[in-house]
């Protein structure tokens, strides 16, 4: 059931959801057209990891600005202007002819998305208030993530009936019709832009330390000849720009301005916590999906067809646990999250595991049902987890903090993608045969992630304290929406 008893509220609603989905899913579409779309344009390693990561670059480091823009000078507006970029570009990356082409349109195309996703938020936030906003929340993290887990699914469909060669571009076609059906709802259901915060200068040098401390973080896992020097320098510069980052948040509050991260946030535990906690699930799960489709594809020679069957479980398993997992919520609280990312770390072990000692032939079910537990965690993680930090987010920074959760999940996945392809592929192209080794060491990381946040998970408090609630209607149904969805 549709959160909210306003006929209009629920437009805004599906609006949210069709831009989430939209997004979410030309991430994921593209992964498994990354073999075809690597042979057609006679693309490098180092060409398809920045396809794949600049995406999600651009996409978070789009977001905070937005929030912030639309907190102040109203959505509606900006929203239109991110779907339409989002749309253009994509129809310029899905008609390039060579590499570079594709690079520089998917990380234009990864800002406009950036920039619709924060009004996204802001909006869900200025419309719905206490058991609705936790319910609108959850159901734009539940899209957001069946349709990423749908993706592959739909591109290996697209590449197995018109070919590898017309069917990766017609992955990234995929967000067009979709993109000018979302454009024309937003046009028509969203509310007039309104200021929800006063005027401030953005916290442009936040920014700028956010995008060194990303790319100091990608780079050296970015595949080049002789990347060995610049590697270890990007690696070094890495401490430099947190540090810088951390001196000029400290700088702007002295001087009275509000920085890249609201004060109120950084106070909140729960806020901070579970934004830690979603880094690295969403990381772990995009590059984890990445490198299976090019196991299955490249590794184990399987069509792009059945490729999609094998990771088609995981988008079923995820919106079956999801439609559950508030029943959970009910029960035993914040430590759902915690019993999902357990799940989430054994389904990859076991996948690891399995690609080292079985038989070739049993490796596809085996993976599929890898997939379904996948799935299951996902849907144990997401929603939960999502709002429960952005019911602790002042109505005065709601698009802000909106913007900086989904930030650091694409800042997370961008360095997840770059690092986990880069181990898989250096690791595949050292070895004759099937890459099993580099398939597990790639799984094994991925898991590691997940379980460094379980000691998270488990830190995030049963029920949030009356101070870090949302300021919205009545303080009883706060208390609702921190208990049930």
């Amino acid at each position: 059931m549709l959160p909210g008893d306003d006929r209009a509220a629920r437009r805004v609603l599906t609006v949210c959801l069709a831009a989430g989905a939209t997004t979410l899913l030309d991430q994921s579409v593209l992964n498994i057209a990354v073999p075809a779309l690597r042979r057609s344009l006679s693309a490098g390693a180092t060409d398809v990891q920045w396809i794949v990561s600049g995406y999600s670059l651009a996409f978070g480091l789009a977001l905070v600005p937005g929030g912030s823009l639309g907190d102040v000078r109203g959505r509606k507006h900006l929203f239109l202007v991110g779907l339409s970029t989002f749309v253009l570009c994509g129809l310029v990356a899905a008609t390039g002819t060579h590499p570079a082409t594709v690079v520089v349109a998917r990380l234009v195309q990864g800002a406009g998305a950036g920039l619709v996703n924060s009004q996204v938020i802001g909006t869900l936030q200025d419309v719905f208030h206490g058991l609705d906003r936790a319910r609108a929340l959850g159901l734009y993290a539940v899209t957001g993530g069946v349709a990423a887990a749908l993706g592959p699914a739909l591109g290996g469909a697209l590449v197995a009936l018109c070919g590898p060669g017309t069917g990766w571009r017609l992955c990234l076609l995929l967000s067009a019709p979709c993109g000018a059906v979302t454009l024309w709802l937003a046009a028509r259901r969203l509310p007039p832009p309104r200021r929800v915060a006063a005027p401030g200068r953005p916290d442009l040098w936040g920014l700028l330390c956010v995008a060194a401390l990303t790319l100091s973080l990608m780079l050296p896992f970015i595949s080049t000849p002789d990347s060995g020097g610049a590697a270890a320098l990007w690696g070094a510069a890495a401490p430099a720009a947190a540090g810088a980052l951390v001196l000029g948040q400290w700088w702007r509050v002295r001087r009275g301005r509000v920085p890249l991260v609201h004060p109120s946030l950084i106070r909140s535990a729960p806020y901070t916590l579970g934004t830690l906690v979603a880094m690295a699930n969403f990381g772990s799960s995009l590059a984890a999906g990445l490198v299976l489709t090019l196991f299955l594809q490249s590794g184990l020679g399987l069509s792009a067809l059945t490729t999609a069957a094998v990771t088609l479980p995981s988008a079923v398993a995820m919106g079956v646990s999801s439609a559950v997992a508030w029943r959970v919520v009910r029960r035993i609280g914040a430590r759902t999250v915690t019993l999902g990312l357990s799940v989430g770390v054994v389904a990859l072990l076991g996948g690891a595991l399995a690609a080292v000692t079985l038989p070739l032939a049993a490796l596809p079910p085996v993976l599929a049902a890898v997939q379904v537990a996948s799935g299951a965690a996902s849907g144990l993680t997401v929603s939960p987890n999502q709002a429960r930090v952005l019911q602790h987010a002042p109505a005065e920074a709601a698009g802000v903090a909106g913007g900086i959760l989904q930030m650091t999940q694409r800042i997370a996945a961008a360095v997840c993608l770059s690092a986990v392809s880069g181990i898989y592929l250096r690791g595949a192209s050292s070895t004759e045969g099937v890459p099993r080794t580099a398939f597990a060491v790639a799984s094994v990381v991925c898991a590691g992630l997940l379980a460094a946040a379980l000691p998270v998970s488990l830190a995030l408090p049963r029920v949030p304290s009356g101070a870090g609630r949302v300021r919205g209607r009545a303080g009883a149904a706060d208390r609702t929406s921190s208990e049930a969805p």
